[in-house]
This record gives C-alpha cells, structure tokens and sequence, in this order.
C-alpha cells in the first residue's frame, strides 16, 4: 500500500486571483450548475438595478446572444475605472479583480453610493469576471468611453495599457456589459429565456417606473416589463378582478438594531394583498431581490395574520366550542400578498440572497402588518366578516381532508412501519421522508440479492417480482387483483389502484399523497426477457396506477449490455486494476472500439444483474452519481398506451403487421448465442 502523503506545515495551500473563483463556484454562486450560471447573470443585473434605483437611468436591457453570450446595459452614471488615489490602484482593478471592493461599503455612514442596495459585498461583478470565458466592459461618463477586455479572469493588455480611454462627446452615460459564462466553471451555461423572463418581471414589479428590455438574439423576440404602479401593480394583475377583496397597500418606514450591541440602520417597507379563492400567491422581495425561502419578512407575515385573523374570529364569536386555532395555510389558501422591503443592513442566509434573517426586520414587519391589517379589518367590516368565514371554511376544510387520510391510510394498508413484515421478500429503506424515497422492482430473487447488496440502504429499497407477471392490458380486474405478486407490489407502492368496485375492496382507492416513493425504478437484465418483464410492469402500472406515469414518478433503469476491458500492455501489474468501460448499446460499444482499437479489447455480453458484484452493481445501475436512468415522461403516457395494446393486447393483426414492418429493427437483441 503506497504510503499517504504526510500532513504538514507544507500541507496548506491557497487560491489566488481568478482560481479563488474558477475552482469553487459553489462558494459565490451557489453551485457549479445552472442555477449558479443563472446566479453569476443575477450578480451583473443587480449592479444595473441599484443604479436605477439610485434614479440613475430608467432603463434596463438585456441580451441573450446567439452565441450563449450576455450582455446587459445601463443608462446610470457608469461605474468608475480610472485611477483611484486613495486606494492607490485602479478601479476597474478593485471591481472587476478583487473580492470585496465596491461602492456599497458604509452605507450607514452615508459614505456609500447607495443607500439601499442587492448588492452587498462586492463580489459579483469580480466573481463573474472570473468565472467567464471572456469578459468585456464597455463605460460612458465623463465625456470619455472606457473599454477593457478579459479572457478567462485574466486582463488583456499591456501593463498601464489595459484600461482604453476615447473622448466621447455624447451626453450619454452608462455601462455596458459582455461576457460569456465559462462551461470549464459552470456544468451548464445555457440559461433558458423563461429564466430571464421571471428574473427580470420579477425585478420590473419591484423597480417601479423601470423599464427592462429582454432581447434574445436567437429567435429575434423582444420582451418589455414595465410597472409604473410596482408591487400594487402586480397585485392587481394577480387578483385579475376575481378577488372578493380588492388589493390594499400600505407602507412604512423604521429604524432598529438586530441586537443591542449592532448598528442601527433603516427599513422600509411596502405591502400589497387581497383575497382571492382563485389565485394564492404569497411572495416576498427585499432590496429587490426575489427571496425564495423568505425568512424574516415570512415568518413576520405568518405572525401577523395569523394572530390579527385569531383576534378577529374571537372578537366576532366565530370559533365552535372547543375549536383549534386556525394555521398560516388557512390564511394562506385565499391570500395573494406581495411584500418589499429594503434595509441599510442587510443579513442574507448565504450569497445567493433567497432569505434574509434580520430579526429587526422581522419585527418592524409584525408590527406594521398587525397595525395596518386591525385598521382593514375595523374600516371593511362586512368584507371582514367574510374573509373571517373563508379562513374558518378552509381550516374546517383542510382538518376533514386530514381526517379521511389519516382513516384511508388506516383502513387500507396498515401501519406503514410494519409493511416491510407484511410483504414477501420486501426490503424496505431506513428513510421515511419520502423525497428521498427509492423503490427498485427487479427481476426475481437473484437479481434481489445483487441490488440489495448494492444499493444504499439509507433511501433504496427493493422489491423482486418472481417471474413474469400477468399482462394487465388483456387480464380483467378480478384475475390481476388475485394475483399476489401483483397485490404486494400495490401494497409496497402505497398509493392504492385508480379503479373502484368489488374487486379493490382490499386495496385503497388510489391518492398520490400516500405514495411512499420519489422514485419507482424497473430494473431488468438488458435481454429479451428483461426487457419483456419491464414491459409486463410498466403494463400494470399504467393500467393500474397511470397517474404515477403521468406525474413522472416512474422510471426505468439502464444496465449495460457490453463490458469491456482495456488490455494491459506486458500483462496486468501485481495490485494493477484493469480499466474497465460499460456499453450500453451497440453505438457506445462501436465508439469505445474506434477509440481504443478491437485488438486491445476484451468484449464480453454484460451479466444478468444476479450475478454482478455488488460494487459493478453500484456503479452501473444503482449509485445516483453514475446510474441512468430513463424517466417515463407524462407526455409519452399516450404513446406508451398505444404500444402497450400493440404489443400485449388483442389486435393480433396489427402486432403482426408491426413484426413485420419493424421486426427486422430488433434483431441486434436476440441473443442467439
């Protein structure tokens, strides 16, 4: 065993200039993946929007190129790149190179060029920089145009000749933007425009009087968001006139500290909502970006109206003897709400700004909406007594709903803890959150043993069917219910069968809530028998349970029909693994022969699952990180009927007709050794 490196005073290292970002994204942005591609386009945007918000330029445009290029423009005052005296360097060296520099610091003291702000620590326009295949910056102030470029976090130019400076006699000013997100950073790079268009609506309802401009290149669409009337705007185009209250707004303003040993520092905020059965949106701004999670301003709205709601049931005598208190889901089931808030001091649960958690926030909020909600209530005192009515119809609503679950469940499969005891050969998962969830239905007891053996006990569970099982496209419902098989695996599912009648007496009628997987997973050998007994279970399920196909619950897993092995040259080393490649069609097989060369491999037919070691298991069919699987997509259900009765129903004539116009297609696999 070769001897580990030793952990010493040479062991630490760091990351400089552009790695600090290029090598973990993750840290700035979120993650490596879409979403922290989305994220790095959200950092330059906000730079844009607290200058307009500043009432530096009222107009925003966007640019999705052809190419996977951005490129968003300003009309603010342009952000400074010359020479900086105090800090002895160049700006556009602080904003663009380096971590934490900006014009956002102080913002207490009033030193700062921006009072209320998204941006905060002046990471992102240094960290996109960074992390872009090019960037290019183009600047208008001071009767001059600025231009620099770089190139994978590096500066292009010569020393002292990086910053280009041209005179520029138009009174124009502003900053332009360009730049092309790295896939060496980012697994994903291409935003979809439906991004950029829920981005940038949802900046316009914020940024009132802004217009932002969407322009994708690609197909050549130009998009326009505009809200004069900002949130109330948008509340009203929620409510659509549906509501049985119209939107009313209120604002206010404070200051206070999150502790007594903090800084003081400003909120204000402003607070749209209404009533409305028929569209429920709750949602949630603060400095104008959009918080996903919420936090302060969401537990505040939670607080408020549930207590003032509480109140106002008992001050009108509305709660039956003995009646629980209403919950925010009660509230939440008529409300449309939309709250902005901004602060001077801004403490967001991580970069990628989805919460803030500043408790002063919190409670300037609780207080301002128990305030302004006790005077809606006192001055519309019909329509209060209606919406009071409403929420106690819903929370009466939602505990008969809970009610007749929690007695479906009891009546029809028992104690969930006690199924694995119930059902034969059934090996369940230690996990009971059903988000994580996975049930794999293999092929007999030999298969069972490998996956159980294999899998990861903590949230994969598994469930063998013996044999071939009835074709459910042709058998009656009393002869598939007398199947055993076929009712463990619907015990084992938890979500009961979508047909009611005699012959379901013993199984539940079905309901999604109680299915128990995230993911069900058909995993059969890569032959003809393997992909019959897939077709059989598939075949079941859609005739059985077909919302599980339509909602995309159902999978199938790829195992793979070749493993090859890349011959050793001068024989295999003593502790030498050989490197091994997995096929998983003839196509793959095919690539991997061109690369490698026939003479230098070992072909051979893949094992059935039963005889796979448990660590090839893993890596094949079983681990997340490598598996593949194929989802039985909702918009296939269709087409998935109608192979089913080709296949395995009675229109004999046509599954002849289509054996011998197609047959020919599948003879690659038969295995005819």
């Amino acid at each position: 065993m070769a001897k580990k490196p030793e952990y010493g005073n040479d062991s630490i290292s760091m990351l400089k200039g552009a790695d600090r970002v290029r090598k973990k994204p993750q840290v700035i942005f979120g993650s490596d993946n879409l979403e922290g591609c989305i994220h790095s386009f959200f950092e330059i945007l906000s730079n844009s929007i607290d200058e307009a918000r500043e009432g530096y330029g009222d107009k925003i445009i966007v640019t999705r190129g052809k190419d996977g290029s951005l490129t968003v423009e300003d009309f603010g005052r342009g952000i400074p790149l010359d020479y900086n005296v105090k800090e002895q360097r160049f700006n556009w060296e602080l904003v663009y190179c380096e971590l934490y520099a900006g014009g956002k610091y102080d913002k207490n003291s009033g030193q700062g060029s921006y009072e209320y702000s998204l941006g905060l620590n002046g990471l992102g326009a240094c960290a996109t920089q960074y992390a872009s295949e090019f960037f290019d910056v183009t600047v208008f102030r001071d009767k001059t145009k600025y231009t620099l470029h770089f190139k994978k976090g590096e500066v292009i130019g010569e020393p002292g000749q990086e910053l280009v400076k041209e005179p520029y006699r138009f009174l124009r000013t502003g900053t332009i933007q360009h730049w092309k997100p790295d896939s060496e950073v980012f697994t994903e790079t291409v935003i979809p425009i439906e991004a950029f268009k829920d981005i940038i609506k949802k900046q316009a309802i914020v940024n009132n009087g802004v217009e932002f401009i969407l322009i994708d290149e690609a197909t050549g669409e130009q998009f326009s968001y505009k809200y004069p009337e900002g949130i109330m705007g948008y509340c009203e185009e929620l409510n659509n006139m549906q509501g049985f209250t119209e939107p009313f707004r209120f604002d206010g303003e404070g200051k206070g500290r999150d502790a007594a040993d903090r800084d003081e520092y400003k909120v204000k905020a402003e607070v749209v909502f209404c009533f409305n059965n028929e569209v429920n949106v709750v949602e949630y701004f603060h400095n104008s970006s959009f918080l996903e999670y919420g936090g302060s301003p969401d537990k505040a709205v939670r607080s408020a109206f549930v207590a003032e709601i509480d109140k106002q049931i008992k001050d009108r005598d509305k709660y039956k003897a003995n009646e629980s208190k209403i919950t925010f889901q009660d509230v939440v089931d008529s409300l449309i709400l939309i709250s902005s808030t901004f602060s001077t001091q801004t403490s967001y649960e991580n970069q990628t700004k989805k919460a803030i958690n500043n408790k002063f926030v919190q409670e300037f909020m609780t207080n301002l909406i128990r305030q302004k909600l006790e005077i809606w209530f006192i001055e519309n005192k019909t329509l209060g007594d209606k919406v009071v009515e409403q929420i106690l119809a819903n929370k009466r609503a939602r505990e008969n709903a809970e009610k007749n679950r929690v007695a479906a469940r009891k009546k029809v499969m028992g104690a969930v803890d006690n199924i694995n005891n119930k059902i034969k050969k059934f090996t369940d998962c230690d996990s009971k959150d059903t988000s994580r969830r996975e049930l794999y239905i293999v092929e007999g007891d030999s298969a069972a043993g490998s996956v159980i053996l294999a899998r990861d006990a903590e949230f994969q569970a598994c469930m063998p069917v013996r044999g071939k099982i009835l074709n459910c496209l042709k058998a009656s419902y009393a002869d598939i219910l007398k199947s055993e098989i076929i009712t463990d695996l619907v015990k084992v599912l938890g979500c009961g069968i979508e047909i009611q009648g005699k012959h379901s007496k013993d199984l539940s009628s079905f309901n999604i809530d109680l299915l128990r997987w995230n993911k069900i997973i058909i995993c059969t050998d890569a032959d003809v028998d393997g992909y019959q007994i897939r077709t059989l279970i598939l075949a079941m399920i859609y005739r059985l349970c077909p919302k599980l196909i339509e909602e995309g619950y159902v999978y199938v897993a790829e195992s793979p029909l070749f493993e090859i092995t890349l011959k050793k040259k001068g024989g295999k080393k003593e502790g030498e693994k050989e490197e091994i490649f997995f096929a998983y069609n003839e196509k793959e097989k095919a690539e991997i022969v061109e690369k490698y060369g026939i003479d230098n491999l070992k072909l051979q037919r893949s094992k059935g699952l039963g005889e796979n070691e448990p660590d090839m298991m893993s890596l094949t069919t079983m681990s997340p990180k490598t598996r593949r699987l194929i989802k039985i997509c909702p918009e296939e259900a269709q087409r998935t009927a109608e192979i089913f009765e080709l296949l395995l129903g009675d229109n004999l004539q046509g599954r002849k007709q289509h054996i011998e116009e197609d047959g020919h297609l599948y003879l690659d696999m038969l295995d005819i050794g």
